[in-house]
């Protein structure tokens, strides 16, 4: 196999150096998050080092839970050696705080699962309070249905809660 720095690489060899797979690899070219990869004689893709450095900044940016659009924001940043590093702060905290969001909805959502898992007695009989509570749509910590609120910080709470658990299983797609 080639390395980094050496020869350009074939896509194969792209992927495991960077840790990205092929399929990726081509979807952020589709996207433009990387330049179009030089082509053989024969048509066949060939990534430089540079490429192959790109693809891991990107991975890890990816890792770090940021979007597709941040992410070429981030690479922008990086690519302009004159930039604000203001710039770069400011969008790591911005995602910062996505993250401590999604932190306390996943923890209300485990502490509503918790309260939902202690009321099923979880033996032979067919009652199920975990059942009940999915198909009526409440929450057992409050008793109110979802989305009932009584002030509005609870109704935006609510909001995002459900929103969490609508979206909690999408982002598998993305990792590929």
């Amino acid at each position: 196999m080639t390395g980094p720095g050496t020869q350009p690489m074939n896509i194969g060899e792209a992927s495991r150096a960077s840790g990205v797979s092929p399929k990726m690899i081509r979807h952020y070219e589709s996207l433009g998050l990387i330049p179009p990869a030089a082509r053989s004689d024969a048509g066949y893709r060939r990534y430089t080092a540079n490429d192959v450095h790109l693809l891991a900044f990107i991975a890890r940016a990816r890792d770090l839970g940021f979007s597709i659009a941040e992410i070429a924001q981030l690479v922008g940043l990086w690519q302009d050696r004159s930039r604000p590093s203001a710039k770069v702060k400011a969008l790591a905290l911005e995602q910062v705080e996505r993250l401590e969001r999604k932190v306390r909805e996943l923890l209300e959502m485990k502490a509503t699962l918790q309260k939902l898992a202690a009321s099923c007695h979880g033996d032979d009989r067919p009652e199920c309070p975990i059942l009940d509570s999915l198909a009526s749509g409440e929450d057992p910590s409050s008793g109110r249905r979802a989305g009932e609120a009584d002030e509005p910080d609870a109704a935006l709470s609510a909001n995002r809660a459900g929103t969490a658990r609508r979206g909690a299983g999408s982002r598998s797609s993305t990792r590929r």
